[in-house]
């Protein structure tokens, strides 16, 4: 139940956004026949690329429900058990993925293959960085700066909805500038997202201030191209509250906003509409801090 409504309430936000940027784009003027497939302003082939985003997002947060069974201890629960389900983990992520591949050749659009294709080849290649730098959470980070970073949360975060966003352009025939005008929202609105997550452990008023937070987040990575390598690695240990004091939080939401900007001018693009309004909504809405 946790998993389908997922605490943020953001499971069904990527085929959301392919909805709205179709509808907020429009028919293309150059394919004025086939209006007739439009449904609330939407093509049939757009629905069908939402729902092949979402089957792709949830296939990959299967998978990554696997749990490594060498570290597991005996209060756990039964090795069977969790050999089990990550079998299952893995059958039912890759059904998923099946599906979703299905789906996306009866679009028949190569183009549009093409670029969900190497959004999931991007999705493989961020994930793999991620499992293989860090076996925790809390693990001490690389020592990266923020424009790596940025690479890294494209990979693994932006490219699925920034290609899916681009790639709804391409299926309603939209001129070059258009899609890469969608690949540009997608890109940073998803950018401003994960920097709002990131923030959260900062930012957040709770009387008891005890939420968890990465080492590997923007405002840790940022906080210790400020402080420098070797008096980060010194303090790597201490509380939450020396990276909440040092200058790390403040540039991360800086960041966050310049994104949000940035998807904001994308969207100036398109015609004014609800559907443009939405999607300026969301961005307002992961970039308003406390």
């Amino acid at each position: 139940r946790g998993f389908v409504y997922d605490s943020r309430n953001n499971l069904q936000m990527r085929g959301l956004v392919v909805l709205l940027i179709s509808k907020a784009a429009g028919p293309s003027t150059t394919e004025l026949s086939f209006q007739h497939d439009m449904v609330s302003g939407i093509y049939s082939s757009q629905r069908s690329l939402a729902e092949i985003t979402e089957l792709i997002h949830t296939a990959f947060l299967v998978h990554r429900g696997i749990v490594n069974i060498g570290e597991l201890k005996s209060c756990d629960g039964p090795l069977k058990d969790m050999q089990f389900g990550n079998k299952m983990a893995v059958l039912s992520g890759d059904f998923l993925l099946a599906n979703a591949c299905t789906s996306l050749a009866q679009l028949q659009n190569t183009k549009v293959v093409e670029l969900i294709s190497s959004a999931i080849g991007d999705l493989v290649q961020g994930i793999y960085y991620e499992n293989s730098k860090s076996s925790e959470e809390n693990c001490l980070t690389d020592d990266i700066g923020i424009s790596r970073w940025k690479e890294q949360v494209f990979l693994s975060h932006s490219a699925l909805l920034a290609k899916s966003c681009q790639a709804a352009m391409e299926l309603a025939k939209h001129s070059t500038e258009i899609q890469d005008m969608a690949f540009q929202y997608g890109k940073h609105m998803s950018m401003s997202h994960k920097l709002h997550s990131d923030l959260q452990p900062f930012v957040k008023e709770s009387s008891s201030d005890t939420m968890a937070f990465s080492l590997n987040s923007a405002p840790a990575i940022l906080h210790q191209e400020f402080r420098g390598r070797e008096a980060w690695l010194k303090q790597i240990r201490e509380l939450q509250e020396e990276i909440k004091a040092g200058k790390g939080v403040t540039s991360a939401i800086d960041l966050c906003r310049c994104h949000g900007n940035r998807a904001l001018a994308a969207l100036e693009r398109f015609p004014p509409s609800e559907a443009r309004d939405a999607l300026a909504n969301i961005v307002y809405a992961v970039t308003r801090f406390p």
